[in-house]
């Protein structure tokens, strides 16, 4: 039976680049692109199959900001398959990222500067808003819709007889410091994107704990320091221009600038490989390239307590309950 994998944040960056590292690995494979963009998501079909002509690829109209549409879409995913392989949760936001420069200018002179630079640990702020469903933008974006979505399409996901895979792409910044369970949204502090990533992690680890039984597993990456329309706004494009070699010096050093959505996506695509029963759910795994340009991946223990993680699921499962007849009335308007 032909394989499907649906990929949310398909268009540009990391998610275009593992389309077609995909296709690359296997080119009998069925792509569902969703995303929010119909144009650039025609673009993106466009370019794959002129590269595999002979490629099932499609599209699905999604935006994992808008609860409504999120219901929408995965109402018609379930209307095209029968089930669902790979799930790569991928779209994702950073908006209006502000460098503190006090914390950058501070990096540059201590002895943990490589850390700093591959994670942006402490460097960066960001100016959350909320959404038409009342939500954090950066919160529902990057977990709460994507949630929704799993929710949705468990039908396709849950079969014993051969698992499917969850695929979240989260990041090194996901900082335990920059999340509270009483405060998931992250309302109340500047560092939304990072409270989402470990938010991610931690959903990660109690979807392998409700869902392992059911076939469903769920694998957290980071895909390094790419270069993507998310980094390029962090700072002018001048100052881009000037860091660039020096990044390109730094990886041989510090093999988690990847640079290159290319390189970024090799976690993505090493799991969409692996047996999902053999992976440790406390593991993120991530993707590193050395200095001369060969990619490779590495696990990495999570900082994650397993008790938290299932109240954070129980809260989003509360959470979902109290929009659910919301959504249902955005989806089905008198």
């Amino acid at each position: 039976m032909q394989k499907v994998a649906l990929i949310t944040g398909a268009s540009s960056g990391i998610g275009l680049a593992l389309c077609k590292r995909l296709l690359a690995e296997d080119d009998e494979l069925h792509l569902c692109l969703a995303c929010r963009n119909p144009s650039k998501a025609r673009a993106a079909c466009d370019a794959l199959l002129a590269s595999h002509p002979s490629a099932d690829v499609s599209i699905v109209q999604m935006d994992v900001s808008s609860l409504p549409s999120v219901v929408r879409g995965a109402k018609e995913v379930k209307q095209k398959f029968q089930r669902l392989d790979y799930l790569y949760l991928n779209a994702g936001i950073m908006p209006n990222p502000q460098l503190n420069i006090k914390a950058f200018l501070f990096s540059i002179f201590s002895r943990n500067v490589i850390h700093v630079f591959s994670t942006a640990e402490g460097l960066l702020t960001q100016n959350d808003k909320v959404t038409a469903d009342g939500f954090q933008e950066v919160f529902e974006t990057n977990l709460f819709g994507h949630f929704i979505l799993i929710r949705e399409l468990e039908p396709l996901l849950c079969h014993t007889d051969s698992p499917s895979q969850l695929i979240w792409t989260s990041s090194r910044n996901a900082k335990k410091s920059n999340f509270s369970l009483e405060d998931i949204q992250h309302t109340k502090g500047q560092e939304p994107y990072s409270s989402s990533k470990y938010a991610t992690d931690l959903l990660n680890v109690a979807l392998n704990r409700n869902f392992n039984q059911k076939g469903l597993y769920s694998s957290v990456v980071c895909p390094g320091v790419v270069m993507t329309n998310l980094t390029y706004g962090i700072l002018p494009p001048f100052v881009w221009t000037l860091l660039l070699p020096l990044m390109w010096l730094i990886r041989f050093f510090a093999n988690a600038f990847t640079l290159t959505p290319y390189n970024g996506a090799e976690a993505l695509v090493w799991l969409f490989h692996q047996k999902p029963e053999s992976l440790n759910p406390l593991t993120k795994y991530l993707s590193f390239t050395t200095g001369f340009g060969t990619n490779y991946v590495k696990g990495q223990k999570m900082d994650i307590d397993e008790d938290t993680a299932e109240n954070f699921y129980q809260t989003l499962l509360d959470l979902e309950n109290r929009v659910r007849i919301t959504i249902e009335k955005s989806d089905h308007p008198s």
